[in-house]
């Protein structure tokens, strides 16, 4: 996937609340569509884990780490997720009414 949009309005898109999935989550301010560009995971390179780092495989096969620093930190696991991140990019894989959690999964690897 591609986006040519400019970088949405992350807190327009999303508010954090609590989750009944883990913790604080994040949920959708109005009605996003199937395919819909959600935004970008921002934050510095890291090579440690920790709760908010996403890791990314690059087609050369070196993992790179972003430790989360905007709203997108908050999206929690599902197995039936609503959105997916293409690299670093967000994008939502159905369409997501609002006040509903936007959820990833986390893959294989995660335990509960």
């Amino acid at each position: 996937m591609t986006h040519t949009d400019t970088e949405p309005d992350l807190d327009q898109l999303f508010y954090v609340a609590d989750s009944a999935i883990h913790g604080k989550g994040l949920f959708a301010r109005a009605e996003i569509a199937a395919d819909a560009y959600l935004g970008s995971y921002d934050g510095p390179e890291t090579r440690d884990n920790g709760m908010h780092v996403l890791w990314v495989q690059e087609p050369s096969g070196e993992w790179i780490g972003r430790d989360g620093r905007n709203l997108l930190r908050y999206i929690n696991h599902d197995r039936s997720p609503n959105a997916e991140f293409d690299g670093f990019d967000l994008y939502a894989i159905r369409d997501i009414q609002p006040d509903e959690e936007i959820t990833i999964d986390y893959g294989d690897e995660f335990e509960a």
